[in-house]
C-alpha cells in the first residue's frame, strides 16, 4: 500500500471512530488528517484534501480547537490561519477524556441531584425506590468521575514522578 493510500484508509476509519467517541465523521477526520500532516494545514488545505465546504471546515476546526486537540498555527508573512493536531496520542486521549466528561458526565449529575429532590410522602414506595434508584446511579457515576480524575491526574503527574525516581 502506498503512503496516500494508507493516510486515506486512515483518515476514512479515524472519522469513523471519532463517532465512537463522541464528535461527527468529518470532525474526526480533519483530526485525522491534521494528525498525520507533518506540516500545518490551512483552511483551504483542509477543504480540498476531504472535499468539504469552507462553512464544514471553519466549524469543524473550531470545535477540535473547543476540544484542546487542535491548536491554531501563525507563520510569518501569511495572512491565512494554519492549525495542527497533537501528535501525543496519549494528551489526545486524556484531553478527549476530560472534555467527555465535561460534556456529558457533569451535566448528568447534576440533574440526579434535581431528581432526588421530589415531593412524596414519607411511607411512599413508589418514591423511596426512586430515590434508591437515582442515589446507585450517582454513587456510579461519582466512581467514575473519581476514576477519570484520577487518571488525568496520574498523566499530569508522571513526568514529575518519574523525573523523583530517577533522583532517588
Amino acid at each position: 500500500m502506498k503512503l496516500s493510500e494508507a493516510k486515506q484508509q486512515f483518515i476514512l476509519n479515524w472519522g469513523v471512530l471519532g463517532t465512537q467517541w463522541g464528535i461527527n465523521r468529518t470532525m474526526a477526520q480533519i483530526h485525522a488528517l491534521l494528525l498525520v500532516s507533518t506540516d500545518p494545514m490551512s483552511a483551504d488545505d483542509i477543504m480540498k484534501e476531504l472535499q468539504i465546504s469552507r462553512g464544514n471546515t471553519n466549524m469543524n476546526v473550531r470545535e477540535l480547537m473547543d476540544w484542546g486537540i487542535v491548536d491554531k498555527v501563525l507563520k510569518p508573512g501569511e495572512r491565512k490561519e494554519f492549525f495542527t493536531a497533537e501528535k501525543d496520542i496519549w494528551i489526545v486521549a486524556m484531553k478527549i477524556i476530560r472534555e467527555r466528561k465535561r460534556r456529558e458526565v457533569e451535566p448528568i449529575l447534576g440533574l440526579l441531584d434535581q431528581l432526588k429532590d421530589i415531593e412524596a410522602d414519607k411511607g411512599d414506595k413508589d418514591a423511596k425506590q426512586f430515590i434508591a434508584t437515582i442515589n446507585d446511579i450517582q454513587r456510579f457515576a461519582n466512581q467514575a468521575t473519581r476514576a477519570v480524575d484520577g487518571m488525568v491526574k496520574m498523566d499530569e503527574h508522571w513526568f514529575a514522578g518519574t523525573l523523583l525516581k530517577l533522583f532517588k
